[in-house]
């Protein structure tokens, strides 16, 4: 029977990203309450769970970028020895578990997941790409939660907003006293979380001397820049 495990030999090679999505998040997270388009409490319960991945998962993963209901996170150093089956279904897994913990629910929340080989000058174009869709993304919501506010079913609010550009989405949300661009940075860019070097102060018994040694701490940026300018690429590039 272990030759119908027709799947369980495949391996990948790093660089590779898992992107995780929610599944039917709009459903739960409406039956739970949460506002919208954004909410507070949603937005830390997920950087929690990426921060539990790269703190307690011992699966070594180098960052984690998540907005809305995604989660993108990079591996340069392959848990299970490449397999793809086992990092497919372990990291969303434990996401999906950590989510529910840090949310307090008794009900389970999933996600589904896919695997991204990149080569390594991938990875920054990667997350300008995902960071635009955050962009995208927080456009859409504002724009098609404003008009179901204003009375419109939801089919109706999706019918109004296909095809509208960007620029008259700003418009609309402008006439009804929003900034799009002076929202919180977490809703237009993101959260980015990582491992930042740091010099921590020590002392060394044997020499009885105060040492300093680097060490790498989880950081949350909420405010990250945008990507794909100069002061953005700059960033990556030290938090990379």
């Amino acid at each position: 029977m272990k030759r119908k495990e027709v799947f369980s030999a495949i391996r990948t090679v790093p660089p590779v990203i898992v992107r995780l999505d929610g599944r039917n998040f709009k459903e739960a997270l409406s039956r739970m309450g949460f506002q919208k388009p954004y909410d507070i409490g949603f937005a830390r319960s997920m950087a929690r769970a990426a921060r539990a991945l790269l703190e307690h998962s011992g699966l070594a993963p180098n960052w984690a970028f998540t907005f809305s209901d995604e989660i993108s996170v990079l591996f340069t150093e392959l848990p299970f020895d490449g397999r793809m089956e086992k990092i497919d279904s372990v990291v969303p897994s434990f996401i999906a578990s950590a989510l529910t913990i840090a949310m307090k629910q008794e009900t389970p929340l999933a996600f589904d997941s896919r695997v991204i080989p990149l080569h390594p000058e991938d990875v920054v174009p990667y997350l300008v790409y995902r960071q635009s869709e955050a962009w995208r993304n927080h456009m859409q919501s504002y724009g098609f939660y404003s008009l179901v506010s204003e009375g419109m079913d939801e089919r109706e609010a999706a019918a109004e907003m296909k095809g509208m550009r960007f620029e008259d989405i700003h418009e609309m949300m402008w006439q009804r006293w929003v900034n799009l661009n002076e929202t919180p940075g977490w809703q237009r860019k993101g959260i980015f979380v990582y491992r930042k070097k740091v010099d921590r102060q020590g002392f060394n018994p044997v020499t009885k001397e105060t040492v300093v040694a680097e060490r790498r701490e989880i950081v949350e940026d909420w405010d990250p820049p945008v990507f794909s300018t100069d002061e953005g690429k700059m960033y990556l590039k030290h938090a990379l």
